[in-house]
């Protein structure tokens, strides 16, 4: 059975974690290749964790609210990064948490200095409040409209993956946002093919069961994208 109906391609971009100068290189990449292509309907599905660990994370949303998608069709969705950031906004002392695993490079991409003493509860009160201020409104509506899980034909896109113990219309957000080994562990076959990030891994993978496309751009320089059409999948990258 074909991954998608006829006439429809999809781009499923992984990981991109603050890194606009390969979401550039990438994207013309892309347009490059539909020059090529001869599709009715093409898809652009990001698999979530735009923000943090590179350097350009502001930069990064900019570029994509940016983009005049016309006749493609955009599909954000969300990573355990975003939700993060969010979480930050009204729960600041999760602060000392985030700045470890990416959250420092963020607030410096809105021109934020996180506080020299990390364990000063009060002054994560007052880089909340800091960011919620600088944070432009159109930022704060692309991060708060994320989707977390997106279907199409025989594709289950999603950020981190899914519980392999519980049918698809039954995963929880925690699942499809921060799972890894439970899933990438699993051999259990679900009932579409999981597209997904979260995972860098040293090549995208595609074993009948999983499409992987994170490739530790922020570190590696390889942002890439799994090519979706029919039975086909190859994959692009920086």
């Amino acid at each position: 059975m074909p991954l998608l109906p006829d006439g429809v391609l999809v781009y499923a971009i992984g990981d991109i974690h603050g890194r606009v100068d390969l979401l550039k290189k990438l994207f013309a990449l892309i347009k490059t290749d539909i020059l090529s292509s001869d599709f009715k309907t093409v898809y652009f599905v990001f698999l979530g964790d735009y923000i943090d660990r590179g350097f350009q994370s502001k930069q990064v949303i900019d570029h994509l609210l940016d983009q005049d998608w016309g006749d493609l069709k955009a599909v954000f969705l969300k990573g355990n990064h975003e939700q993060t950031m969010l979480d930050f906004l009204t729960r600041p002392e999760i602060g000392p948490q985030w700045i470890e695993y990416g959250g420092l490079e963020t607030l410096n991409s809105y021109g934020i200095k996180p506080p020299d003493q990390r364990a000063d509860l009060s002054a994560w009160g007052r880089v909340s409040s800091e960011l919620s201020a600088r944070l432009p409104k159109t930022h704060l509506e692309f991060l708060e409209n994320l989707h977390s899980c997106f279907e199409l034909g025989e594709c289950y896109f999603v950020h981190a993956g899914v519980d392999p113990s519980r049918p698809l219309d039954s995963q929880s957000d925690e699942d499809r946002l921060w799972i890894r080994d439970r899933f990438l562990g699993s051999t259990k076959k679900h009932t579409k093919v999981i597209v997904h990030g979260h995972t860098p891994e040293d090549r995208p993978v595609w074993n009948g069961r999983r499409i992987g496309v994170d490739t530790g751009a922020y570190i590696t320089n390889r942002l890439t994208a799994a090519k979706i059409q029919g039975y086909n999948i190859e994959f692009i990258a920086t």
